[in-house]
């Protein structure tokens, strides 16, 4: 089961992952990025999904949503600026990104999940990107430069089975790409420190530091629909609005060299054995829990939390109905039969 993205809305992949197991589909293996790789980290060390929506909407998360602050040089007029010029430039990531000072928001660390129960939930390989360049070399031409590597934080039989994997943002049919052709894994990151790395979305949060190597988070394979044939031989994955044409398609071409729509309309093409739709999110959770402000007086872009623990709450309640919804729909309209209770069993669960 696939969690692609999701932001600040992860708590749908709570809801999806449930309505997965309620009709007898529960993952073998759940693959991850950006903000799905925390949802995959709490799935994971909280198999009861009475226990992964009493931590969402727990205090300790919304003191968490609360902290997130505004960057130490995110002025409003550079923020508006780096927009500006992202948009006119239309070459392929023409220059090294400044992703260790460009950044909007710092985020706090990850409200610590308690140590993995026995048995555990399903396993995770979550998807993060290794920089390929140091701080010094921002700003610089890029050339035909690769400035990122596909990492995928793993177990050993996940990693075996990625063995000569390829990137799909590093193939020839995108030309000058920033990525790296191959695809590599890391079976000893951490999980709390694989999802802080997932989540390190380029010029939302600074990339991050672990260990000597800096990383920058899942958007570098935000669809991993490839890896997760490599991995199963069944795949659940979401179907996905279009990206804005103003801010995220103009920051894919910046830092990765590729078109954001294209990859998108690239995954969709290919099979998946249930599709999830969620192309209708922005209309159906509309309210933002989380707001940007323009604090003109400040000359800072923030995040406005929701007003009261209450509100933080319903929201939550929201998402994760939103995704269970969704979800359920895609596998009775796959498969009639999922109230019967079948067993999903994959590639990936045959290994070893």
């Amino acid at each position: 089961m696939v969690f692609s993205g999701g932001g600040f809305r992860f708590g749908i992949y709570l809801g999806m992952h449930a309505a997965a197991c309620d009709v007898g589909k529960a993952p073998d293996l759940l693959l991850a990025s950006c903000g799905g790789a925390i949802a995959a980290a709490v799935i994971h060390t909280l198999p009861d999904p009475a226990d992964q929506k009493t931590w969402l909407a727990s205090p300790e998360m919304h003191r968490f949503w609360s902290s997130i602050g505004p960057a130490p040089a995110a002025t409003i007029h550079r923020t508006l600026l780096d927009v500006a010029r992202r948009a006119i430039n239309r070459k392929p990531a023409p220059r090294v990104p400044d992703l260790f000072g460009n950044y909007l928001f710092t985020l706090p660390a990850l409200p610590q999940l308690p140590s993995p129960s026995a048995p555990h939930g399903p396993d995770v390989a979550l998807v993060g990107s290794k920089l390929l360049y140091t701080p010094a070399d921002a700003g610089h031409r890029r050339g035909r430069r690769k400035l990122f590597e596909q990492t995928v934080f793993c177990g050993p039989r996940a990693a075996q089975l990625l063995q000569g994997a390829r990137a799909p943002l590093g193939a020839a049919e995108w030309g000058n790409s920033a990525v790296a052709p191959q695809v590599v894994t890391d079976t000893t990151m951490p999980l709390h420190q694989a999802a802080r790395i997932s989540v390190s979305d380029m010029y939302y949060f600074s990339c991050h530091a672990h260990a000597g190597a800096h990383y920058m988070g899942g958007v570098v394979d935000l669809f991993p629909i490839e890896m997760a044939h490599q991995l199963a031989d069944r795949v659940v994955i979401e179907f996905k609005a279009p990206f804005d044409q103003a801010m995220s398609v103009p920051a894919w071409r910046a830092v990765l060299g590729t078109d954001a729509n294209q990859r998108l309309r690239q995954v969709h093409a290919q099979h998946a054995d249930v599709w999830i739709d969620a192309s209708d999110i922005e209309q159906a959770l509309a309210k933002p829990y989380l707001r940007k402000v323009l604090a003109w007086r400040e000359n800072r872009v923030r995040l406005e939390a929701p007003p009261s623990y209450g509100v933080f709450v319903q929201h939550m309640e929201e998402h994760w109905d939103y995704g269970y919804a969704r979800a359920r729909e895609a596998f009775a309209r796959n498969d009639p039969s999922a109230q019967n209770g079948m067993r999903l069993v994959n590639r990936y669960n045959r290994v070893g």
